[in-house]
């Protein structure tokens, strides 16, 4: 088993900045390391959108929507994964999940309210 468990989120201005954090834990991480980390984020009424993936090695990617603003990050030996979100806007307001898929399961963190907003 694995425990994924996000902070950062909050309300924030359009153009401000926020860091996500999501802390990997469980026995099992001990002795195996995890490949690839995301961040997700669901709106009411959309589909949940893959915002930016990461592997072990520090391979990248993005959602084309927060490219060249959000940035992905992961200290390894800690299991942590982070979200540096930078000139947010209102459509970036969401729910941002923290996820891995390690030893054929998927694990989700329970989500940190992200609201853009005058």
């Amino acid at each position: 088993q694995v425990q994924l468990v996000e902070s950062g989120g909050g309300l924030v201005q359009p153009g401000g900045s926020l860091r996500l954090s999501c802390a990997a834990s469980g026995s099992i991480l001990r002795n195996n390391r995890i490949n690839a980390m995301n961040w997700y984020r669901r709106t009411p009424g959309k589909e949940r959108e893959l915002v930016a993936h990461i592997t072990s090695g520090g391979n990248t990617d993005y959602a084309d929507s927060v490219k060249g603003r959000f940035t992905i990050s992961r200290e390894n030996t800690e299991n942590m994964v982070y979200l540096q979100m930078n000139n947010l806007k209102p459509e970036d307001t969401a729910v941002y999940y923290c996820h891995v898929y390690f030893m054929w399961n998927n694990y989700w963190g329970q989500g940190t309210q992200v609201t853009v907003s005058e």
